[in-house]
């Protein structure tokens, strides 16, 4: 009699992954059931590093709960403070000065390449490829180096700001990101040569990790994990907010679903980011890097909502506010919950050995899913 998958049967194996940092990228736990090298399942055990960020923000002023939400997804870190200042401002109505606009733009597309370069360095050491790490770090300091001269921090920056950014661009910054741009294209073809045409390589990713376009919507699942099934998501289009709607690039779609798809979707996506930073650097308005906001901030009484597109995915960024200095009630949507729960979906029937191609394309943070 064959035993359904799913069910433990006499003869299977239960071990458990983790939590260890960094071999499940964050201190993320599994329980897999195995049938000799074939997982029938997967289950993902959370809140090693769950802090209460919601309920902390709660407690804190509509300045300040933006900075807590640097160490949710703290790759995404400008990103995520962008969201919150972009759903204050809906309540408050205020008009963001242009010049402020196009330099959030920026720092969000730099944030979105310092990402994909770390997850690309990892994704390849992951499967045994270590050189590559080395490679992705090069062209990231160099994004973390304009971060440090710009906002005097390199991880969880506290730039964004109720009304614009904290303090104006350095202004060595033209010059440091002309000079990144040009590191990046020289650089890129070693990409290809390295990893993305490797025959091994190619041999761990295609096939392997399969999400269906259906099932990638029904659990939920956004940003480059979803595109790579061929679902448009990206909110930058969808919903555009700042200046995206003015710029020209396209959104990244993949139809294979495999892990080789999403893996190509993110390598795909640093060049549309390029793209936009090429577009926005030598066309930075004059004018205020910030708008004038009062001191201490009182949200009328209401729900407020706003989304961004992270280098993971949807963040939504809940607000309920009953008129007073702090929100009544914040809620997080954030990607990593949602692209997580289908693992147990593209690895179960899979090999033990393809789970970690699977995991990586997935480009999990884990303090963005234990809240």
């Amino acid at each position: 009699m064959v035993e359904e998958i799913g069910k433990t049967a006499e003869g299977d194996l239960i071990i458990n992954v983790g939590p260890q940092h960094p071999a499940t990228h964050g201190v993320l736990h599994l329980v897999i059931t195995l049938n000799g090298e074939t997982i029938k399942k997967v289950e993902p055990h959370l809140g090693y590093i769950h802090r209460s960020i919601e309920k902390m923000c709660e407690s804190l002023t509509y300045r300040q709960f933006i900075y807590s939400t640097s160490r949710m997804d703290y790759l995404s870190a400008h990103i995520n403070n962008h969201a919150c200042a972009l759903t204050v401002e809906k309540g408050l109505g205020i008009e963001i000065p242009a010049r402020a606009q196009v330099i959030r733009v920026l720092m969000d597309e730099l944030t979105r390449i310092a990402s994909h370069e770390l997850w690309w360095g990892a994704m390849a050491m992951d499967l045994g490829a270590f050189t590559p790490f080395f490679h992705a770090f090069r062209e990231r300091e160099s994004i973390n180096d304009i971060m440090e001269e710009t906002c005097g921090a390199r991880l969880t920056m506290n730039y964004m700001v109720p009304g614009g950014v904290m303090m104006d661009l350095h202004p060595n910054f033209q010059n440091r990101v002309k000079t990144f741009l040009k590191l990046y294209k020289l650089k890129i073809h070693e990409y290809d040569e390295l990893v993305t045409g490797n025959i091994i390589f190619q041999n761990r990713m295609k096939g392997v990790g399969y999400l269906s376009k259906e099932a990638a919507i029904s659990y939920g699942v956004t940003g480059p994990a979803a595109r790579g099934s061929g679902v448009s998501c990206d909110v930058r289009k969808l919903y555009p907010y700042e200046i995206y709607h003015q710029l020209q690039f396209d959104e990244i779609l993949e139809t294979e679903g495999d892990s080789f798809a999403r893996y190509m979707v993110r390598l795909r996506e640093m060049n549309e980011s390029i793209k936009i930073i090429e577009q926005l650097i030598d066309n930075i308005p004059d004018g205020d890097f910030q708008a004038k906001t009062k001191a201490v901030l009182k949200l009328p009484k209401g729900e407020f909502y706003q989304l961004v597109e992270t280098a993971r995915g949807e963040l939504g960024v809940y607000i309920v506010s009953e008129g007073g200095t702090t929100p009544y009630r914040i809620k997080f949507r954030s990607p990593g919950f949602s692209n997580l729960s289908c693992l147990d979906h593209i690895t179960r029937g899979g090999k033990i050995g393809d789970l970690i191609a699977s995991m990586g394309t997935l480009d999990l943070v884990i303090p963005d899913i234990d809240r």
